[in-house]
């Protein structure tokens, strides 16, 4: 049976959002033409997070150049980076007054840097602006140029360096058949190897037909290449397009998954059927 005909679970009823903050964000990221994650991946926490003053702002346009199963994000041959986006998105924090800033992109595999010049950019105009903003980077694999983009991205610390293991290994090649398991892994072992000082972070969906061993394997392997943040959140299919939700997990089931991520070291873990990479990333314990 496919979500769609299938009845949600109380746990993962939510309301849409509204308010004055919830209007003002939505406000200042339509005037300023920018694209958000919220919306592109049709978040369930965006009216949660706008109505706190927060969202993640998506860069380098919103057509990727994958087509990975789990997301609705576009895909096909995406423009040229805007050169005017960093200056927006400055402008953005700006009015927003924002503490924390949330940056990730779609995969931009027809650049030679993956895209990191633009992440550098984004973060260097909104330091001008706001010297004291913290960041968080949600990155691509950074196929073919892994060095490469750690080197550009280097001159913009500090921030959280982020980067989505996903999903098990074994649904790797139904839901995510451009990324490679390994070069993920990867990418988290050189980030944190350049940059021993810089908190690296990764997240995960539950609810593809994953088993328990596969998912303690994951988090052991994140662990073996020094990732110190995680978060675990439900699978939902965010259109007909994407892949069906297997199983629903219950709430208890995600508190025990983040008892076993502190046990094994983690030192920032959020975990609930709710929970994705960049929600409430901006707290500092949790």
């Amino acid at each position: 049976m496919t979500e769609s005909k299938r009845k949600f679970p109380d746990w993962l009823k939510r309301r849409i959002g509204s308010g004055q903050t919830f209007a003002h964000t939505h406000h200042t990221l339509d005037t300023l033409g920018l694209e958000t994650i919220c919306t592109n991946a049709n978040c369930p926490n965006r009216g949660d997070c706008w109505s706190r003053g927060t969202a993640t702002v998506l860069i380098l346009g919103a057509i990727c150049t994958r087509n990975c199963k789990f997301c609705s994000v576009a895909h096909g041959k995406p423009l040229p980076p805007d050169p005017t986006e960093p200056a927006r998105v400055a402008q953005m924090a700006k009015e927003m007054k924002l503490n924390y800033l949330v940056i990730t992109s779609v995969d931009r595999d027809d650049l030679s840097d993956g895209g990191a010049s633009h992440f550098r950019d984004v973060i260097l105009a909104c330091r001008k602006e706001l010297p004291h903003l913290e960041f968080e980077l949600l990155v691509p694999d950074f196929r073919d140029c892994q060095d490469k983009a750690i080197e550009i991205l280097s001159p913009a610390r500090p921030f959280v360096f982020g980067h989505n293991i996903e999903t098990v290994p074994a649904l790797y090649p139904v839901a995510r058949p451009g990324g490679d398991y390994r070069r993920s892994l990867n990418l988290l072992q050189k980030a944190k190897q350049a940059w021993p000082d810089t908190q690296t972070k990764s997240a995960i969906m539950l609810g593809l037909g994953e088993t328990d061993s596969q998912i303690t394997a994951v988090l052991n392997d994140l662990r073996s290449v020094g990732c110190d943040r995680i978060a675990i959140g439900q699978y939902l299919q965010p259109d007909k397009n994407s892949l069906d939700v297997v199983e629903f997990i219950p709430p208890e089931k995600f508190d025990a998954w983040a008892n076993n991520a502190k046990k094994l070291g983690f030192t920032w873990v959020q975990s609930s059927p709710f929970t994705r990479s960049s929600y409430h990333a901006e707290k500092k314990t949790l």
